[in-house]
């Protein structure tokens, strides 16, 4: 079995002491893709970056305090790539040091861990979004054909910043004009799925529920009320996807032992 489990940290150093060391050392998972880390590895502790067991790839932004996504694996990889860009698509290298995009070969698989950026309605920030999307639906086209000319499989795991249809959202009716929700973004992910033929695996896996979510908003009582948003995905090419075998959101029992605002999402695939 290949055990995945994505998660955005809301920055690592703050995880750290609320409990992700714990959860890491816990953890059966083989891969483990973080994102919004936040830090460099050099502001990490040794057993937070560098954890004992684990074989790490940090991808910092060079803005400091923003963004980062690292990937921590038990088998060292094969190959390592930090950023999407040289590889002919236009308006990649603009993310090359944005900290939102790193993958790793480990045998059979390529895993990435992505951070979409989040976005706001009528700013530079929802403008960035916009550019990063149109950058990266070509880039993985590219991607799973490169795998598949090297037998090769792909997952694309992390926090994708937008809830694809109205099950993705508790509170979909009042979020219609919302980056994360809005048409354009939705229609994009569907071509994700559509175009590029990527697979959703966890909503394969529970086609029929609310949810589940992965991300609740600390203002009010979201996370009690489970007034969520499911904007974590495992995106796998359709051969991995068809030996997905069990998926979950790992949610905390309470509020209080949260260690993000989000939580993370596990996949076990048969190899």
């Amino acid at each position: 079995m290949l055990t995945v489990t994505s998660v955005n940290v809301n920055g690592l150093r703050a995880a750290a002491k609320k409990g992700f060391v714990e959860w890491l050392a816990g953890t059966d998972a083989d891969v483990v893709c973080l994102q919004e880390v936040r830090a460099e590895l050099a502001q990490l502790p040794e057993g937070v970056g560098a954890p004992e067991g684990w074989h790490t790839v940090h991808a910092p932004a060079a803005a400091k305090g923003r963004a980062g996504v690292s990937l921590y694996s038990r088998q060292a990889p094969e190959r390592v790539q930090i950023g999407f860009g040289g590889h002919g698509v236009p308006g990649a290298e603009e993310f090359d040091t944005s900290g939102r995009y790193a993958e790793i070969d480990l045998p059979g698989v390529t895993v990435a861990s992505l951070y979409l950026p989040s976005g706001e309605v009528g700013t530079e920030r929802q403008d960035e979004k916009e550019r990063f999307m149109a950058a990266f639906l070509p880039y993985l086209q590219g991607l799973k054909e490169r795998a598949a000319a090297d037998g090769r499989e792909v997952v694309v795991c992390g926090d994708w910043n937008i809830a694809h249809q109205e099950a993705d959202l508790k509170n979909w009716k009042a979020n219609r004009k919302s980056s994360g929700f809005l048409p354009d973004e939705r229609a994009w992910l569907t071509r994700v799925l559509e175009e590029a033929a990527y697979v959703d695996v966890v909503r394969s896996l529970h086609p029929d529920v609310e949810g589940p979510y992965s991300w609740w908003s600390y203002r009010g009582r979201a996370f009690d009320n489970d007034s969520g948003w499911r904007i974590d995905y495992q995106m796998a090419t359709p051969g991995l996807a068809g030996r997905a075998v069990k998926a979950w959101v790992e949610r905390a029992a309470t509020h209080g032992e949260r260690w993000s605002d989000h939580a993370p999402v596990t996949v076990v695939y048969e190899r």
